[in-house]
């Protein structure tokens, strides 16, 4: 699991959304050879701690029930494949003004009407709160939250600055653009952007250099 550990952590965490940060675990996701990063359901339980949807308790007792039910794990992991896939879909064809695809909406609402059911009001000190309910041994439960957060975001006018990294080698890195005049088009300017940049410049010399 330590090595699970390891290997969710160098993942980039800014898309600006948690259901976005869990599309994007999969590395150049628009390319014809995605690198998967949750490679099982350890590296899962890993990322779902590095994102803080799981505390420190809520991961040991996860890889305590993992290791008493390997099966029933692997089935978790696949289906939590299953929907970040589905989730990178809506997501990408919204960005680029397509419709979403009906069998996909159709998962997105069975899946969050099983979200749904694990959800309550509840006191919290003098107030009252959202929290997370439902057995401490399913091992679904970090889709919860996620889940939930995409059908938050779309539906709310956040929709309309989901963007989707511009490399043309297929980075396929999904954000939210909170720029003021929504012109972000990387997923890091420090990573394609550079490349980007330097791209442009070693064809503007080229250019230069052939009127000369």
């Amino acid at each position: 699991m330590r090595a699970s550990a390891r290997f969710a952590s160098d993942l980039k965490l800014a898309a600006g959304e948690l259901c976005l940060d869990f599309a994007n675990t999969v590395e150049w996701h628009a390319s014809d050879a995605p690198q998967e990063r949750l490679k099982d359901y350890a590296s899962l339980v890993a990322w779902s701690r590095e994102v803080g949807v799981v505390d420190d308790a809520g991961e040991r007792r996860l890889r305590r029930e993992a290791a008493r039910h390997p099966a029933q794990a692997g089935r978790a992991w696949r289906q939590a494949i299953a929907v970040r896939e589905m989730l990178y879909r809506v997501f990408v064809a919204l960005i680029h003004g397509r419709p979403v695809d009906a069998k996909d909406l159709g998962r997105l609402n069975r899946t969050l009407s099983d979200t749904l059911g694990h959800l309550r009001v509840e006191h919290e000190g003098d107030g009252l709160e959202w929290r997370w309910v439902g057995s401490p041994q399913d091992l679904q439960q970090m889709l919860w939250p996620i889940v939930h957060s995409a059908a938050d975001l779309l539906t709310s006018d956040r929709r309309a600055r989901l963007g989707q990294c511009a490399d043309d080698r297929g980075c396929g890195w999904l954000f939210l653009d909170t720029s003021k005049n929504r012109s972000r088009r990387w997923c890091d300017m420090g990573d394609c952007g550079n490349r980007a940049k330097a791209r442009r410049h070693y064809q503007r010399s080229r250019r230069r250099e052939a009127d000369v």
